[in-house]
């Protein structure tokens, strides 16, 4: 009788390991919320595996780059505009290897090293896990000079960045001043900018006027004065304004030359005072280009900080302080 309750705890043990493996290997695990709040609504938790449709590949996340975005849709400040489906994986952001292509994806394959602006048409499955599928209109190829954190940090900061300077029309020669030139969209429209051929002016606080100089910036100093603080550097204006703070029109429309263009990521009312107001798309083809620029040495990703997935609540919490000069970074994989 011994022998055989030894057998049958060996046969339960057993049993109990392969049920833990078949859980671990249809589930991920991911940073979670079930309901609108702020970062004390975010849980570790474990998901389902996420399903490769047509269309997509599957992603091994290496690191997600925090966004505003993250935590306004998080509290619930974009249910006007977003389908949510709880719980929600937040993060837009993502570099990793693909692990699995949908059956009409032929453009990727298993162990490419990708990146993406992972949007999708509801907020659901996000890039804060194990995991993420990703539409392979979003994906672009990482270049090996890019770490996994710089990798992560570019595509919803440079794509937004890259979209309004085009639709600003920004070009060989023209002057354009960046509002927020050392913050995580700003510092890239700079080197976007420069590498397009514009010069560019750049307001930020004065300890970012050295990393503003380096990144081919003139920087100007935020607060009183800096109208006429711009206009000794144009004297007949500049051509171009591109605004990713928000509440400056008035000093926009003061250093603007008669015929100017400016936008606004930040800012809806510029629309009526003749500006663009923009928001970012997916754009692999977009994304391809900026990874060109970073391959040239033309653009870099300047990397604020970075936390492992488990304290994505402090990486949220110091996002909303607003006062990290470059991108919050998530590490959720390192082999």
């Amino acid at each position: 009788m011994p022998e055989s309750t030894s057998n049958t705890d060996a046969d339960t043990d057993a049993d109990t390991a392969a049920d833990t493996a078949t859980v671990a290997a249809d589930t991920m695990q991911a940073m979670t919320y079930e309901t609108y709040g702020g970062p004390e609504v975010l849980a570790l938790t474990r998901q389902p595996r996420p399903k490769v449709g047509p269309g997509e590949v599957l992603v091994r996340v290496r690191s997600a780059s925090v966004n505003p975005v993250d935590w306004k849709l998080m509290s619930g400040g974009l249910d006007a505009v977003m389908d949510v489906r709880f719980p929600v994986v937040p993060g837009w952001d993502v570099s990793g290897v693909v692990e699995a292509v949908g059956f009409d994806t032929p453009e990727f394959s298993a162990g490419d090293e990708v990146l993406a602006y992972a949007r999708k048409d509801y907020v659901h499955g996000g890039t804060f896990a194990e995991l993420v599928t990703v539409p392979v209109r979003a994906l672009a190829r990482k270049p090996a000079s890019m770490s996994w954190d710089e990798a992560a940090g570019l595509p919803l900061a440079g794509l937004t960045a890259l979209r309004l300077l085009n639709c600003l029309d920004v070009g060989q020669g023209d002057t354009v001043l960046v509002h927020a030139a050392a913050g995580g969209v700003g510092s890239l429209a700079v080197q976007i900018a420069r590498s397009l051929g514009a010069r560019v002016i750049g307001t930020a606080s004065e300890r970012n006027h050295e990393r503003l100089r380096e990144l081919g910036g003139e920087p100007v100093a935020y607060g009183d004065g800096v109208v006429e603080r711009v206009r000794a550097l144009a004297p007949d204006g500049v051509d171009a304004v591109a605004d990713f703070v928000g509440g400056v029109l008035e000093v926009t429309e003061a250093v603007l030359a008669e015929g100017g263009r400016h936008g606004s990521i930040a800012d809806a009312s510029v629309i009526e005072a003749g500006g663009h107001y923009v928001w970012v798309r997916p754009d692999g083809d977009d994304l391809t280009h900026l990874t060109r620029l970073v391959e040239k040495g033309e653009l870099s990703v300047p990397v604020a900080r970075t936390f492992p997935l488990a304290q994505l609540a402090d990486a949220f919490r110091l996002s909303a302080e607003g006062h990290a000069a470059g991108k919050i970074v998530v590490q959720v994989s390192t082999d």
